[in-house]
């Protein structure tokens, strides 16, 4: 890629740093954690942006440590998106998801919304931004989206409560999602000012939250075994939202072959099983999802969802926390 494209949209890598953002986290072990967890997005995004072909590409990302590698491949999908986006006639990530890149196809599906999130003619019409990727795995695209949002924009998204008004009742839920993802970052992994900011938004949106925050646990890490633990308790009756994230997490490292042992942990305590056989669950509910499904991947989720359901009956009934005023809510 030509020395001007990257020059025009090279990312400073301070912008991953949590006092730069305005991030709250009392641990300077976690806070390092998930800076690097930052770094390493955007150390994947401007090695696209300088790599002359895909094999280039994937040489320089798969040097990465396997535990951060996916979110070298997200970043990456950012800087491709951003490219077919701005030439309005690219499909270099499309490309790439169909061959170099396809172990990673959860991961870059989500950095495609981040592209979607910095282009206005992208944005303003996400639904049909996203309808040139998979049926399902587009809407993870919404997920980082939503990511994006929290992540840069946390004083008007999270604490103001200015949610994007263009989006379709699946993406509302996606954003969602990615918004409850971006808390694991916002909040310094801190699993009471999560549940404190979930608590005060709008209940129907409150379970795509801690999905987000289930499925930030699980993949980036930063909690110990105790911590997770909290989280399922105060998750509440949205311990089964928590679980379809760790599970997602789990099939993303699954498929990419870079296992975690956070990840382990986290799918040990939030599903209840391995992280093989939750992975194992997610491909199970979505061959159950119907081709003329107009949603596939709410009802991807919600399968899934209800996958763990029944197990948290037994396990005993969570606790949850009383909605917070400085939360925001979707109206």
């Amino acid at each position: 890629m030509s020395r001007l494209f990257h020059n025009l949209l090279k990312i400073d890598l301070r912008e991953a740093d949590f006092a730069r953002r305005g991030f709250h986290c009392s641990r300077p072990e976690v806070r390092e954690w998930l800076e690097h967890v930052g770094r390493t997005f955007l150390g994947g995004y401007h090695a696209a942006l300088q790599a002359r072909s895909d094999a280039e590409l994937v040489d320089k990302l798969e040097t990465v440590e396997p535990v951060y590698r996916g979110f070298a491949y997200e970043g990456t999908a950012m800087a491709l998106a951003l490219l077919d986006g701005i030439t309005l006639r690219g499909r270099r990530l499309q490309q790439f998801l169909g061959g170099a890149g396809r172990h990673h196809v959860y991961m870059l599906h989500v950095g495609a919304g981040w592209a979607g999130a910095r282009l206005p003619w992208l944005r303003l019409r996400m639904d049909t931004a996203i309808s040139q990727y998979d049926r399902v795995l587009r809407w993870l695209a919404v997920d980082g989206y939503g990511f994006h949002e929290g992540y840069f924009h946390h004083d008007q998204v999270i604490n103001a409560g200015k949610l994007p008004s263009r989006l379709s009742e699946t993406a509302r839920h996606v954003f969602l999602q990615g918004l409850g993802r971006s808390l694991w970052f916002v909040h310094g992994a801190d699993i009471l000012e999560i549940s404190q900011t979930i608590a005060g938004f709008h209940p129907d949106f409150r379970g795509d939250a801690w999905s987000g925050a289930g499925l930030a646990c699980a993949y980036a890490g930063g909690s110990s075994r105790n911590e997770i633990e909290e989280l399922r308790w105060i998750a509440g009756s949205h311990a089964s939202s928590a679980a379809q994230g760790a599970a997602f997490a789990a099939k993303a490292r699954q498929l990419a072959g870079n296992p975690a042992r956070h990840t382990e942990i986290a799918c040990e305590i939030l599903c209840g099983m391995n992280s093989e056989r939750a992975a194992a669950l997610c491909d199970e509910t979505l061959a159950q999802v119907s081709d003329a499904d107009p949603s596939p991947y709410q009802r991807w989720r919600e399968l899934l969802r209800n996958s763990f359901a029944p197990s948290f009956t037994l396990r005993g009934k969570p606790h949850e926390l009383t909605p917070q005023p400085a939360a925001p809510k979707h109206s």
